[in-house]
């Protein structure tokens, strides 16, 4: 059975310009890259390209580019360095952000959760308000991410960094869901901090990056070297992160070019999947409705009258994969907290998304078997 991945936001495959740049790699010597020998400079070389490619993309300098294992490491690293600056202040976050992010602010520091409206909109009155007032803490750090990973919102970014930096606190936005999917400015964005993982553009796993502004104090999470110019120690993972160049360098190449052009039949699958799941009673869209303030690349559906993981499996069945709001992981059955804070309930809730290699074939595939397998279910329960 030919299968249609439909789960890109999770992960999406290689491009063939990382694969290639994984051969590139083993023709490279067996060097580390902080030696002064030949074969040493050879692979610093590489991984300076790498970094020059993903720095390109984002709009950033290849100095602010830190090379991580990935997303949640670079999250992780964020609030470490931002929350030993000021021991004990709160941190501030929506409960629509990833669980990384989430977590690792629970860890260390007090949380404060910031309110979002029913389409995940993080509310900047409220932020503002709260960055405003001189009765409380002034908090260590802001929380913002760039687009919600379960439904596709698209935040107020550029109006919260600038709430932020107006108030002298340091912002950090998480990337990771946007970055491919849509243009970002980091430089004109003034960010603190900003999460990026290679494995949601098309890289592998195991590579990411957090990119710290210039001028920004940074303590690094990770000690024991003097790696990333001493901001995050062990050798780099040069195979992951040449391909994170790699991937980075096709999307940012003639102007991003390949990276509108993805977007635009991003969108066009998505209506496609929307148009197919919609036609059926009861099936409707979760999360906002404008094209321009959600993901091209996205769609949350509310199926109601029947739970979202017994559609998840019936579609698996079917050859055709997506992911169900009603747990984050096959080791979790805890309900999206996304989800529960834009009131919407999660057992009934199906996101699928589409990502560079996506075909017509894929959507063609989920609309034949989506209604049957709703039908199905519905059918048992009454």
């Amino acid at each position: 059975m030919t299968r249609a991945y439909l789960d890109h936001a999770s992960t999406t495959p290689p491009r063939p310009e990382a694969l290639a740049a994984l051969i590139r790699w083993m023709a490279l010597p067996a060097a580390d890259p902080g030696r002064l020998h030949q074969e040493g400079r050879t692979v610093r070389d590489a991984l300076e390209e790498a970094r020059q490619q993903v720095a390109w993309l984002v709009g950033a300098t290849p100095r602010e580019i830190v090379f991580t294992s990935g997303g949640t490491e670079s999250i992780n690293a964020a609030v470490w360095g931002a929350t030993r600056r000021r021991p004990g202040a709160p941190v501030l976050c929506a409960d629509v952000e990833h669980s990384a992010v989430r977590d690792a602010s629970a860890r260390l520091a007090p949380t404060e959760v910031l309110p979002v409206d029913g389409a995940a909109l993080v509310q900047t009155d409220a932020l503002e308000a709260r960055l405003r007032a001189t009765d409380v803490p002034r908090p260590a750090l802001v929380h913002c991410q760039w687009a919600n990973h379960e439904v596709g919102t698209l935040q107020p970014v550029r109006e919260t960094v600038r709430l932020c930096r107006d108030a002298g606190v340091p912002v950090h936005v998480d990337a990771a869901a946007a970055c491919g999917h849509v243009p970002l400015d980091l430089d004109d964005l003034g960010a603190d901090l900003v999460s990026l993982s290679a494995h949601k553009i098309g890289g592998l796993p195991g590579a990411g990056a957090l990119v710290v502004r210039r001028g920004s104090r940074f303590e690094p999470l990770i000690v024991g070297g003097e790696q990333e110019r001493a901001r995050r120690a062990g050798l780099e993972a040069l195979p992951a992160l040449l391909a994170f160049g790699a991937a980075a360098a096709a999307l940012g190449d003639d102007g991003q070019r390949l990276l509108r052009s993805e977007a635009r039949s991003a969108r066009r699958h998505i209506d496609a999947l929307e148009t197919a799941a919609t036609a059926v009673p009861g099936v409707e869209l979760v999360g906002p409705r404008a094209e321009d303030q959600r993901l091209p690349s996205l769609l949350c559906l509310g199926v109601h009258g029947v739970e979202a993981e017994p559609v998840l499996l019936g579609l698996d069945r079917a050859g055709v994969a997506v992911h169900s709001g009603s747990a984050c992981s096959s080791e979790s059955i805890e309900p999206s907290p996304v989800l529960e804070a834009m009131g919407v309930d999660a057992a009934n809730s199906l996101r699928v998304s589409v990502g560079w290699s996506t075909t017509d074939d894929d959507v063609a595939a989920f609309a034949g078997a989506f209604a049957d397998v709703v039908a199905a279910l519905r059918a048992l329960r009454s």
